[in-house]
């Protein structure tokens, strides 16, 4: 009994050895595949920058300006940008109902009054913006210099776009050109849309006996927009949380911010400056 005891027992122990030394073996394999400790602190790192770089740049860059020290040159909740006579807002159903009097009354209160208005009046061949009319007549009724504006969408036939920005507005002699804003290339070619923009630019400017202006980024202008035919335009400028534009050609509006704060309008509003007096502005106008 006790032999046999002793040799279950030797074999019991030989069994237990060689568990444990394929399992020590199996530990190693798997601890030799796994990612070393380095690479994994190194991707940890590159996440948790790439977060932060999105979060400033969606979350906190839109809104730095109002932080920003400005020496005396803030309005509006946002810095201003320096040198700049002629201010302006552009609106849409986004701002929702605007409270004209007060926006008025804001003017004799502030060293920046507002002296143009843009307002949007139609996007595509078929979408009305429901707020133009009222604000429309509302701006020149309180003596705004007022413009209407047309999104662009590229996808929709460029000449019905045109007949619909025509049939919804109608301007009057002191009011701003009609103004194109492209922001879009719905997935047309850069000549394709370049085509598209001429009709509708062609067509309006053979209605209202005048030079559409051309709202757009700087980025989209360079890059679909840099052919020599579209510098004819007077061009607005959509450049953001910068100090002064960097567009090198000649431009006429600079929509500086879209977190304005104004007084008569709940939602923020866009702000823009023009690019010389309020006489210059003035002469810009339909006759």
């Amino acid at each position: 009994m006790t032999g046999i005891s002793t040799v279950r027992g030797r074999r019991t122990s030989k069994k237990s050895t060689t568990s444990r030394s394929k399992s020590t073996k199996r530990k190693r394999r798997k601890t030799s595949r796994s990612m070393p400790v380095w690479l994994r602190n190194v991707l940890a790192l590159f996440l948790i920058l790439a977060f932060s770089a999105s979060f400033y740049y969606f979350f906190i860059r839109p809104y730095a300006y109002r932080w920003k020290p400005c020496g005396g040159q803030k309005e509006y909740g946002v810095c201003m940008p320096c040198c700049y006579d002629v201010h302006g807002i552009d609106v849409s159903h986004y701002q929702g109902r605007i409270d004209w009097e007060e926006l008025f009354a804001q003017n004799q209160e502030t060293d920046f009054p507002i002296e143009f208005i843009f307002m949007k009046a139609t996007e595509g061949a078929t979408l009305g913006d429901d707020t133009f009319q009222k604000n429309f007549a509302l701006a020149h009724k309180y003596g705004f210099i007022r413009g209407a504006y047309h999104f662009f969408s590229p996808k929709t036939d460029a000449l019905k776009q045109a007949e619909f920005f025509i049939k919804t507005v109608t301007l009057r002699k002191g009011d701003l050109p009609p103004v194109l804003d492209v922001e879009l290339t719905g997935r047309k070619s850069k000549s394709e849309l370049q085509k598209s923009l001429k009709i509708w630019l062609d067509r309006v400017e053979a209605h209202y006996k005048v030079k559409p202006i051309l709202y757009t980024s700087h980025k989209f202008k360079t890059k679909y927009l840099n052919d020599p035919s579209f510098d004819v335009y007077p061009y607005w400028i959509a450049h953001y949380y910068v100090d002064s534009v960097k567009y090198a050609g000649k431009w006429y509006f600079w929509q500086h911010t879209d977190v304005g704060s104004v007084k008569g309008i709940k939602e923020e509003v866009d702000l823009n400056v023009f690019n010389g007096t309020l006489e210059d502005l003035e002469a810009l106008t339909i006759k």
